[in-house]
C-alpha cells in the first residue's frame, strides 16, 4: 500500500511538471503501463487528475481545492496579499510571493503585471532553486548544513549563458544575496527577465517567505530593476512587521571618558 502511494505521489509529480501520457509516466515510473494506468484510474476517480480526450493526463479538481486550502492556511500569504498587490500597481511588474518547503521552492502568489510580455509562473508551481531571486532569498535562510544538503542535491540546467550551474558558484551567490539583504536573478531563467528579491521575516527572525519583482528587459534595464529595490524592500519590511518580526536594535557605542 505504501509503495503504490508513494508512486502515485510521483505521477503527481510528473503530470505537474509537464509529463502527461501514459507512455510517458509508465517510463519516468519505471513500471509497467498496467500499473501506472491502475494508479492514474484511481486518482482519477478521487479528482485528482482529469483525462482529455487525446488521453492525457492533467491535474483535476480535487488537487487544486487542496493547494487552494493550504494556501490559504499560510499566514504570510494574508498578510502579504494586500502589500504585494499595492507593490505590483506601484511598478506595474509582476510581483511573486514564495515560501520554501520540503527542498522545493513554491509561487503561492502572484501579482500580473500590466505589461503585454507575462512571465510564465503559477500559484503552487515550483521555482527553480538556482535561477531565480526568490529561491537563492529562501535557501540563504536555511540553516548552512540544510542549505548546503538542498544545493548540492540539484540537477543544473543551462537556461541561459547567464545560468549558474555549478554548486560552489550557487552557494557563494546565496551568501552574498543574504549578506547585503536581497538577491536577484539577472537573465539567470530567461534571457529577457531580471528580477530583484527580498525575504520576508516571521516573528522569530527566520526567513518564512520571499517577494520579487520580475521586469523585461524591453521594458527596464537591469539597472532600472535594482532601482526598484527601495520599493520592494519596504514592502518585505511591512509584511515581517506585521508578521511580528521587530529588527535586532544596533547597540549604542558606549561613552568613553
Amino acid at each position: 500500500m505504501s509503495q503504490s502511494l508513494s508512486r502515485a505521489l510521483d505521477l503527481l509529480r510528473e503530470i505537474v511538471s509537464g509529463t502527461n501520457s501514459l507512455d510517458a509516466l509508465a517510463a519516468t515510473a519505471g513500471v509497467h503501463k498496467t500499473t501506472v494506468l491502475r494508479l492514474l484510474n484511481t486518482l482519477e476517480e478521487h479528482g485528482f487528475v482529469t483525462r482529455d480526450a487525446s488521453f492525457r493526463y492533467h491535474l483535476g479538481r480535487a488537487m487544486f481545492e487542496l493547494t487552494q486550502t493550504a494556501l490559504d492556511e499560510q499566514d504570510v500569504r494574508g498578510v502579504a496579499a494586500p502589500h504585494i498587490r499595492a507593490l505590483g500597481a506601484a511598478t506595474g511588474q509582476t510581483v511573486h510571493l514564495a515560501a520554501y518547503e520540503g527542498g522545493s521552492v513554491f509561487y503561492i502568489d502572484k501579482v500580473e503585471s500590466r505589461q503585454p510580455l507575462r512571465m510564465y509562473s503559477r500559484v503552487g508551481l515550483p521555482a527553480s532553486l538556482y535561477a531565480t531571486g526568490v529561491a537563492k532569498v529562501l535557501l540563504g535562510g536555511l540553516d548552512e548544513a540544510e542549505r548546503r544538503r538542498v544545493v548540492t542535491g540539484i540537477v543544473f540546467e543551462r537556461y541561459t549563458d547567464k545560468t549558474i550551474t555549478d554548486a560552489d558558484a550557487l552557494l557563494a551567490e546565496i551568501e552574498r544575496s543574504t549578506e547585503r539583504g536581497w538577491a536577484e536573478d539577472h537573465e539567470e531563467h530567461e534571457s529577457f527577465m531580471n528580477c530583484v528579491a527580498a525575504p520576508v521575516f516571521g516573528p522569530d527572525g527566520r526567513v518564512t517567505a520571499a517577494v520579487s519583482i520580475s521586469v523585461p528587459t524591453m521594458v527596464l534595464p537591469h539597472s532600472g530593476v535594482r532601482a526598484l529595490l527601495p520599493q520592494l524592500l519596504a514592502t518585505t519590511t511591512a509584511i515581517s512587521a506585521e508578521l511580528g518580526y521587530a529588527p535586532p536594535v544596533a547597540a549604542e557605542p558606549s561613552a568613553t571618558a
